[in-house]
């Protein structure tokens, strides 16, 4: 999809780093541990940062982090665009649900990222915000490569499912300011969990576009993601 000029569109983003991190055996919350010189959200603020379509950035972090954020992290950030922070909540959902309340009244895009996806490149940022500005809503994703099998909790297999139109979900994943804000509000009064922000919109009859991301655009999670990280970092 050809990228089209939204250098007028005042998109601001979401990045959520508020998680535990508890699959990273690390006492260290993965989007601050180190990956060479910096934190990891530092490389992923700076991406978002490069992208001359984001005007704001509200990062996200668990109310422990918040004084560190504060007093050292966004000090040592080396970018023109504005940081705000707020602060996350119990789960995934609820962090980036209050960052949207954190924006009230914004009238644009809002590109939602998780803090652990470094390599996001500005091109991808301002192509899924353009996405999302003709559609209402866009996301990043890779379509499924490998066989995919269903399996019973007994470890067997079930069932072998097409691959066909099958994709992995990425991030960023963008949409126009009310209809995500309205999707996280209903989800919030009626207790529904979804499993990104886009299941939410799917959820109450929105329709999400998906655009080819990058392999590279990895989540760091589990220890071998930071050997990972370091070998695209060198190669970047």
């Amino acid at each position: 999809m050809p990228i089209k000029d939204t250098k007028s569109q005042a998109a601001c983003a979401i990045i959520v780093g508020a998680g535990k991190g508890l699959r990273m055996n690390s006492a260290t919350p993965k989007q601050f541990m180190k990956l060479k010189n910096h934190p990891i959200i530092v490389y992923t603020l700076n991406a978002f940062a490069a992208c001359d379509v984001i005007t704001e950035i509200y990062l996200v972090v668990s109310h422990k982090e918040a004084q560190f954020c504060r007093e050292s992290l966004l000090f040592s950030l080396d970018i023109a665009t504005p940081v705000n922070l707020v602060i996350g909540g119990k789960r995934r959902q609820d962090s980036v649900h209050n960052g949207l309340r954190a924006m009230d009244g914004h009238d644009g895009v809002v590109a939602i990222h998780d803090g652990v996806r470094p390599f996001v490149t500005p091109s991808q940022i301002a192509e899924c915000i353009a996405g999302a500005e003709a559609n209402g809503a866009c996301m990043l994703g890779m379509p499924v490569g490998d066989t995919l099998k269903r399996v019973g909790p007994s470890g067997i297999i079930e069932e072998t499912v097409l691959r066909n139109n099958m994709w992995q979900a990425q991030t960023p994943q963008a949409f126009q300011y009310g209809l995500i804000r309205s999707a996280h509000d209903r989800a919030a009064k009626e207790g529904f969990a979804g499993t990104d922000d886009a299941s939410l919109v799917e959820r109450y009859g929105g329709n999400v576009n998906i655009i080819k991301g990058s392999a590279d655009n990895i989540k760091i999670t589990h220890p071998e993601d930071l050997i990972i990280a370091e070998a695209l970092l060198a190669a970047f």
